[in-house]
């Protein structure tokens, strides 16, 4: 059975995977959360999530490390001086508004950031589908309540957008993507029905 990550545990791989190989990281999530996830688990999260350890899988046995003693941030050794940051630095778990008004949780360095709906749906119900996206209910880019984030179709969304059918109520946003569910298949029926008539 599929392992739902909760924000807090999502939030602590990402703090802690720079500089640690699957396994380790496995041992210190389950240690500090005293659960049983396998490093098949952990390795599947960083890979649908593009988390990057910067740890060489295949370094040989004996080598020393060109890091070792080094911080291994993610930022690369010529960028800035050592302990230096940009004074707009923001550390991970920061959130900021984006230039489209939705909220975005930084999820690793130096500058990795994603939707906090799609961080929040996805921890309640597993990755979104593709071709779809999360809508919020109610407009309300900041009401992060589950029940106002629809999972629903880019072609829903097209619909929905085209017609302004969105409202300011969740429930009545949810009647409206059902309105355009309709649409469509009216609108499939037609085109079956002319298509029929054509060849008659």
């Amino acid at each position: 059975m599929a392992h739902r990550y909760t924000a807090e545990q999502r939030l602590f791989i990402v703090n802690h995977v720079q500089g640690r190989t699957t396994e380790a990281l496995t041992d210190l999530v389950n240690t500090h959360f005293g659960i049983n996830l396998s490093t098949n688990q952990i390795r599947a999260y960083k890979k649908n999530n593009k988390l990057l350890s910067g740890v060489d899988a295949k370094f040989q046995k004996g080598r020393t490390s060109h890091n070792k003693g080094k911080s291994t941030g993610g930022w690369k050794p010529t960028q800035f001086k050592q302990g230096h940051r940009p004074y707009n630095y923001m550390p991970v778990g920061s959130e900021r508004v984006n230039g489209e008004g939705y909220v975005d949780i930084k999820i690793a360095d130096p500058n990795k950031w994603r939707g906090k709906h799609l961080i929040l749906w996805e921890e309640a119900h597993g990755p979104v589908p593709e071709g779809h996206v999360i809508l919020f209910g109610d407009q309300d880019r900041r009401n992060f309540d589950l029940d106002n984030l629809l999972l629903i179709s880019k072609k829903q969304l097209c619909t929905l957008n085209r017609r302004r059918l969105i409202q300011r109520d969740t429930e009545l946003t949810r009647s409206a993507i059902l309105v355009t569910d309709l649409i469509h298949k009216i609108a499939s029926f037609k085109k079956h029905s002319n298509a029929s008539a054509n060849k008659s």
